[in-house]
């Protein structure tokens, strides 16, 4: 018989053996992580290659003991991202929003849409707390990921977009208003209608010059 002690020991082993034999697969390279009595599987879309202004999807599949599979309905599940190395107490670059998802062959699982701005290392972390009626633990599980450049322009992420406020737009409308108007002679005359005007205050500047010249010249012969 397995003592208590043995028992707690096989735990793990008894979590991951699941996910492990799936993360073995040689078309994937799956992370599998253990915390408290719960088991989370890693992965992003596309291949485990994301790029900087390009969307990719990131879901975890967690699992408990023996297996089952612990839906996003059964877990207060938390996804945020930070710059790596993590550093305690910093700020996330991105907060994205979980929603239940179907990959592979995992149903419900914790998903998200990601929208990495620059190429570099992050650092994602998932903490969870089981929904009233359910006995996993609280966990928390991390996973680092290597961004690449990508070829499209840096997209703002939605959970991050900051929009200007009626006041700020009405503003920033007056501003252009008063940028494309020129006053004169007690009138507000637009800007591109006095710039076409240009050519011909030049041309007549040109003419009163060339006649004044003349008159200059003909008064001189005839001293």
């Amino acid at each position: 018989m397995f003592s208590p002690a043995k028992i707690s020991r096989l735990i793990p082993v008894l979590l991951t053996a699941p996910l492990l034999l799936w993360a073995e697969t040689p078309t994937l390279a799956h992370k599998v992580e253990v915390s408290g009595n719960v088991a989370g599987l890693w992965h992003i879309e596309p291949n485990h290659s994301p790029k900087s202004g390009e969307p990719a999807q990131v879901w975890v599949a967690l699992t408990q003991e023996g297996g089952a599979i612990v839906p996003l309905e059964q877990c207060a599940c938390k996804l945020t991202i930070y710059s790596a190395p993590y550093t305690e107490g910093e700020t996330p670059v991105l907060e994205p929003t979980l929603e239940a998802i179907s990959a592979e062959q995992y149903q419900g699982i914790p998903g998200a849409e990601v929208i990495f701005p620059e190429a570099g290392e992050y650092e994602l972390r998932l903490n969870g707390t089981p929904q009233s009626g359910e006995d996993f633990q609280p966990f928390e599980l991390s996973y680092v990921a290597i961004v690449g450049r990508g070829t499209a322009a840096p997209v703002a992420n939605p959970s991050t977009q900051t929009t200007n406020t009626p006041t700020e737009a009405t503003q920033t409308t007056d501003n252009q208003s008063t940028e494309n108007t020129v006053s004169g002679d007690g009138q507000t005359i637009p800007a591109s209608q006095n710039s076409s005007r240009l050519p011909i205050i030049i041309l007549v500047v040109t003419l009163l010059l060339g006649g004044l010249g003349l008159i200059v010249r003909q008064s001189k012969l005839f001293r």
